[in-house]
């Protein structure tokens, strides 16, 4: 007879009290190379045309007038010189705000238009719902802008994901991701203490800086993104949305 070696046991989840959970999403919600894919090649051969047609959209000047500005462009840059600038941005995965803006409007045209859709991993949305359902208020924290953000939860693989979401935030809306400051700003409009606050992020510098705010952090080493394996410090690092439970106080 050939005894076989017990399973292993399952490890029990890590336990989060938590009025609100805020999710980072390149990395921890959805792949990085979905968007840096597809979203990327969506977007980019769409800026040209973008900017000059939407020359009257006051985000969209701001947005050239600031490539201008970090570029340092001349003040009569062309739109083909700004361009370059955004395409040498997105090759290296540059977090620029007008980047930002300029792909976020182009992206949700494509949502709307049913020409692109959004990627969440498997463990992510059936937890979202359960955690919602149990009275954890859920929000958005992204370098995409605000504007991205709605529609890639509304044209989920698995329908309009926004009734969950409470509030979204950018770089605009609450400051750099990595910097302290932002934290707060995200605490304040959520009218949460930020004890009782949960972000989760694969990014060492946002964990760095949400516990520097006083936040709860969990910071999530998914195999395959880019920060698979990195140091998060004192921060609990899990793989999956499985491997927490976040309940409401």
């Amino acid at each position: 007879m050939t005894i076989e070696n017990p399973p292993a046991p399952t490890p029990d989840p890590l336990m989060v009290t938590a009025r609100c959970l805020v999710v980072d999403l390149e990395g921890t919600t959805s792949a990085a190379g979905f968007i840096l894919g597809d979203l990327y090649d969506y977007a980019r051969p769409r800026l040209a045309a973008w900017i000059d047609e939407h020359a009257d959209d006051a985000a969209i000047a701001e947005a050239r007038e600031q490539v201008i500005r970090d570029a340092a462009l001349p003040a009569d840059a062309t739109t083909d010189a700004v361009v370059a600038v955004l395409h040498e941005w997105m090759e290296q995965d540059v977090k620029a705000t007008p980047l930002k803006t300029i792909q976020g409007q182009i992206w949700a045209e494509g949502f709307a238009r049913d020409e692109i859709s959004s990627h969440f991993f498997d463990d992510v949305i059936p937890k979202l719902r359960d955690w919602h359902e149990h009275g954890v208020a859920l929000a958005v924290f992204s370098s995409g802008s605000v504007a991205s953000q709605v529609p890639w939860f509304r044209h989920s693989p698995e329908g309009d994901l926004t009734p969950l979401i409470t509030d979204y935030f950018d770089t605009i809306k609450a400051g750099p991701k990595k910097e302290a400051a932002s934290y707060d700003a995200i605490a304040s409009a959520l009218g949460v203490p930020a004890a009782e606050l949960v972000f989760f992020t694969d990014n060492p510098g946002e964990v760095a800086a949400a516990l520097e705010a006083g936040w709860q952090v969990v910071a999530f080493s998914r195999e395959g993104e880019p920060f698979f394996e990195a140091g998060f410090g004192t921060a609990t690092v899990v793989t999956s949305f499985a491997d927490v439970e976040v309940v409401a106080p």
